[in-house]
Parts: C-alpha cells; sequence; structure tokens
C-alpha cells in the first residue's frame, strides 16, 4: 500500500499526539503538581457526578461511572492537554426524559450511538467548524456557564435528602436556615479565602486542595454538623462491568434512541469544542478540535458499553484543573484513576468531605471563569456584539448551552449579512479605454444580501450604449449574485445595450464559468494575469 496513501488515512483519522508535555520535560515536580491537581479535580468530581446522575433520573455510580471512564479516555487521546471531561449537566437534563419514558438501558445504547456520531464528526474534521463561532458567542458561553456553575451550588443549601429526581438536581430537601445555614456559608467562605491566599503563601499544592483539606480537618476534627458528600449518597461500588445494552435490536429502538442521540452528540461537541477553545486560550496551545471529536466519540461508545451515562468536557472542572498547574494528560488519568479509587477502596474517607468545601472551590472557579472585563466593554463594542454577548448567556441560563451558541452564531450571521448588504455602492465615471463608454466600479461583496441594491445601481434607461461593470473593489460570491448580473444583463439587453464585465477575482472568475453564464472575450488584464475582460450578449445569460 503505497506510503502517501497510508499518511493521508492517519492525517484523516487524526492520529492523536500523545506526547505528555510537548514544552518542557516531564519532572519530578512538574509529576507532583499533576498529580495533586488531578487529586483536586477527583474531589470536585464526585458531588457533580452523583448530582447530574440525580438529574438524569440514573442510579448515582452511573454518573461516577461515566465521570470515571469518559475522564480516562478523553484524558488519553483528547485534543487539549489539561481539559477535563466527564457527565455533565447539560446531558443530563436531556436524558431525564428518554430514562422516564424508556428506562436505563435505553440510555445506554443512546449513549453508545451519541459516541458513534461523534466519532463520525471527527473522522470527517467537523471540529474544524467551531472556528465560526464568534467571539462575542464565546463570551456568552463563557459567562452563561458561570452563572450555571454557580446557581447548580445552590442545591448544595438544602437538607440532605432522598434520591428523588425532580428534575434540577438533588431533590427532597428544605433550605438551610439559621445556625446551619451560617454555618455553611461561613465555611465556604473560609475554604474560598485559604484558596485566595494559598498561592501567595507556596505553589507546592494546589490551592483547591488546600481550601478541601482545611476545611474537612476542620470539620471532622471539630464534629461540626454539616453536610457531607455522603449525605448526598453512598459512592462505594465496585469496577464497572461491561454489558451489553438490553434492548430490541430493530429499527423501533433505533426510532427511539436517535433523536437523543443526536442532540446528546450535538451538544457534548459544541461544550467540548468550545472548552477546548478556552483551555486553549489559558495554555497558549491550538488546535485538536477533530481528535478532540474522536476522543469524545470513544469515550462515550465504551461508556455506553460499560453503564455509564456518557459525559462532554466539563468547564468547571477543567478550570480548577488549569488553575491547580495541571497542563499535561497526567492529570486528567490521575483525576480519573482517583475517583475510581475512591468508589473501590475510599469512600468512607470521601463521603465525609463537607459540601462547603466543594462548594467554596466552584464559586471560585465561577469568580475565574466569567469574562468580567465583557461588562466594561459592552459599552465599547458594537450594539450587535453586546446584544449577542448578553442574548447567548442568558439563553444558556435558561435554556442550555446548544440552543444558546447556535441562537448566537445565526444572530451574528443575519447582523453580518445585513451589514456587508448595506455596503454595495458603486462609483461611475467615463471609460478611459472604450469611448464614449460608462464605468460602473462596484465596491463591497455582492451576495445573497445585496442583490437588490446591486441591481438599483444601474440606471438602464440613461446609461449610453456600452456599460462596464468593473468589479476590481467587488466579488461575486453565490448563485443569488450570479442572478442580479443576469438581471442587470437583460435589463440592457432589452434595452439594446451591451454590458461588459471586469476584474474578477481569481475564484469569481471560477464561480461565473462553473455557472457556464459567461464567456471570456480578451486577455488584457495585466493586474489579475487572467482573462477577466467578459461581454454578456444574447445566448450567454438566461439562456436566451
Amino acid at each position: 500500500m503505497p506510503r502517501a496513501f497510508l499518511a493521508s488515512v492517519a492525517n484523516r483519522l487524526a492520529i492523536p499526539d500523545l506526547r505528555w508535555m510537548p514544552d518542557e520535560p516531564l519532572t519530578a515536580s512538574r509529576l507532583r503538581i499533576e498529580l495533586l491537581s488531578g487529586l483536586t479535580v477527583a474531589l470536585a468530581l464526585v458531588p457533580e457526578a452523583v448530582a447530574f446522575a440525580f438529574v438524569a433520573g440514573v442510579h448515582p455510580l452511573v454518573g461516577l461511572y461515566a465521570a470515571f471512564l469518559v475522564g480516562l479516555i478523553t484524558a488519553l487521546i483528547g485534543g487539549r492537554p489539561g481539559m477535563i471531561s466527564g457527565a455533565t449537566g447539560a446531558l443530563a437534563v436531556v436524558m431525564v426524559a428518554l430514562v422516564a419514558q424508556h428506562g436505563v438501558e435505553y440510555l445506554f445504547a443512546t449513549v453508545v450511538l451519541m459516541g458513534l456520531l461523534q466519532l463520525v464528526a471527527g473522522v470527517m474534521q467537523w471540529g474544524k467548524f467551531i472556528r465560526l463561532v464568534p467571539h462575542p458567542v464565546m463570551l456568552g458561553f463563557v459567562n452563561g456557564l458561570a452563572i450555571v456553575i454557580f446557581l447548580a451550588q445552590m442545591g448544595q443549601f438544602k437538607v440532605p435528602g432522598s434520591m428523588e429526581n425532580t428534575g434540577h438536581g438533588l431533590g427532597g430537601g428544605q433550605w438551610l436556615s439559621g445556625g446551619p445555614l451560617m454555618l455553611m456559608l461561613a465555611l465556604v467562605a473560609l475554604t474560598m479565602v485559604v484558596i485566595w491566599i494559598m498561592p501567595r503563601v507556596t505553589r507546592a499544592i494546589p490551592a483547591p486542595l488546600a481550601g478541601i483539606a482545611v476545611v474537612a480537618a476542620l470539620v471532622i476534627g471539630a464534629g461540626l454538623e454539616v453536610p457531607r458528600v455522603g449525605d448526598m449518597a453512598s459512592i462505594e461500588g465496585g469496577l464497572p462491568q461491561f454489558h451489553i445494552p438490553m434492548v430490541p435490536l430493530n429499527w423501533e429502538t433505533l426510532e427511539i434512541i436517535l433523536p437523543y442521540s443526536v442532540i446528546l452528540a450535538a451538544i457534548g461537541l459544541i461544550e467540548s469544542l468550545l472548552t477546548l477553545n478556552l483551555v486553549g486560550d489559558i495554555t497558549g496551545k491550538r488546535g485538536g478540535a477533530s481528535q478532540e471529536c474522536i476522543a469524545q466519540g470513544a469515550a462515550n461508545v465504551v461508556t455506553g458499553f460499560f453503564g455509564g451515562m456518557g459525559g462532554c468536557a466539563m468547564i468547571g472542572q477543567s478550570m480548577i484543573n488549569v488553575k491547580s498547574g495541571g497542563r499535561t494528560r497526567v492529570a486528567g488519568i490521575a483525576a480519573a484513576l482517583f475517583l475510581l479509587v475512591f468508589i473501590l477502596v475510599g469512600a468512607p474517607l470521601i463521603e465525609q468531605i463537607p459540601l462547603a468545601a466543594l462548594v467554596g472551590v466552584m464559586f471560585m472557579v465561577v469568580i475565574g471563569t466569567f469574562a468580567w472585563n465583557s461588562l466594561m466593554i459592552l459599552r465599547k463594542v458594537p450594539l450587535t456584539d453586546a446584544f449577542v454577548t448578553v442574548l447567548v448567556t442568558v439563553v444558556t441560563v435558561m435554556e442550555d448551552l446548544a440552543v444558546a451558541v447556535v441562537v448566537g452564531v445565526i444572530v451574528s450571521a443575519l447582523a453580518y449579512a445585513w451589514n456587508n448588504a448595506k455596503r454595495i455602492h458603486a462609483v461611475t465615471r467615463e471609460s478611459h479605454t472604450a469611448k464614449g463608454a460608462k464605468v460602473y466600479e462596484i465596491q463591497g461583496p455582492l451576495f445573497f444580501g445585496s442583490t437588490d441594491g446591486f441591481v438599483e445601481l444601474f440606471e438602464v434607461e440613461k446609461d449610453p450604449d456600452t456599460v462596464i461593470v468593473d468589479f476590481k473593489e467587488s466579488r461575486v460570491v453565490d448563485q443569488s449574485a450570479l442572478q442580479a448580473i443576469e438581471a442587470v444583463a437583460l435589463k440592457y439587453e432589452d434595452a439594446g445595450k451591451q454590458v461588459m464585465l471586469r476584474h474578477l477575482s481569481r475564484d469569481c472568475h471560477q464561480l461565473l464559468n462553473k455557472a457556464g453564464h459567461l464567456m471570456v472575450d480578451s486577455d488584457d488584464d495585466p493586474d489579475y494575469g487572467l482573462a477577466v475582460d467578459y461581454s454578456v450578449r444574447t445566448g450567454i445569460l438566461g439562456g436566451h
């Protein structure tokens, strides 16, 4: 098999770069930072995975297994070292209806199909389209997700109740009040203070881990009665077991799981790729979008066969990791393995950790994630950009991330098209080469949004017998533009006049020739080195 063909296949499949630390060696000091960062992330993953399992209406171990498997596989082959993946609320809120109507086995089958769809997206390199997300949408995504993370912590301020699913996280409890509430808030504040002070004292231990350790030691040592991880649910269990989803392999099953799989795959990839960009801005890395799609797909396929609820990138835990110093695949792998240890042997100890400590860590993540500078620049940027930022933020909080991003991109695209549609205009003059001819120098792009304005530029009745349309400062973009040119040409044809097109860029030249609407009359354009002087006559345009 030719070497070139093998190289193209490898490139098409986005074979992952598995180097641990591309820019510096993995020293003992670096390894210590990575392991401690992974431990911090694992501690923060426990209540999140349990809470999201409640949201989806499944057993807590289904969420914990997903956090372990998705986190491990994406850490090994993901597109951005330092990113953390696991069970997420954005996916859980979609899963709850499926589980309620058809049961958990259909959820496992859905997760497998979701992963296969993500693998297809990765192999087809569709991850590159994330670059079409405008910066205002990214700001709205970051701000909205920070608010969502903050609101998600409110459930920890309830008296621990049953495992009943309410659709909003931990259910069956009343809000804390009086002394218990004051104690909870004090411990949250203490955690945040420790995290803020720790980097100024030493960076040997990640600040979030120090905050958890100090508050946990205080609570356990003093025997304080506050909500703890074990009050949510027991996290003790065994190794995830291989399990083929017990669903009928027929068309009816596909009709049930396919819509959910498509939605979950889209949400998972959007959240993962936006988180990839965010982590890339912090770590100074670029690329890896298609590789991340493949990693997410592989992780979800495996998770579906091992009794997990599926997952995607987690911005909160990713921020904890990178802010704690995690920069390599070691941190993500360590986080997954620590989580497995918690499930197998460490449950009694982990269940004693106060929820206040973990809430404090997540509050610091919220403060660090929210783009506070966006509040200052809203008055300085164009009104449309400010509107998109606020819109995406609100929709992220009120609906979900995928809807918010799609809405933001659509609004941004429409605004861009409208602004460009208003740019079309023409400068008229007499021709220097063709005696008596009038030249229309078109300025601005000619596309579907500007075709009406383009047609209105011409004064057919007043113009001389020869008209030259010069596109040196413009370009023909789409089929609507071709039709607009045809409409103008036919108007001049009906009036017994001739139209010539000049100075089309190479891509415009190819577009027009491909459409079969124009023929080359001469080869006299030294600026472009391309035959771009065209004549529009009867039989050339419009099929006459």
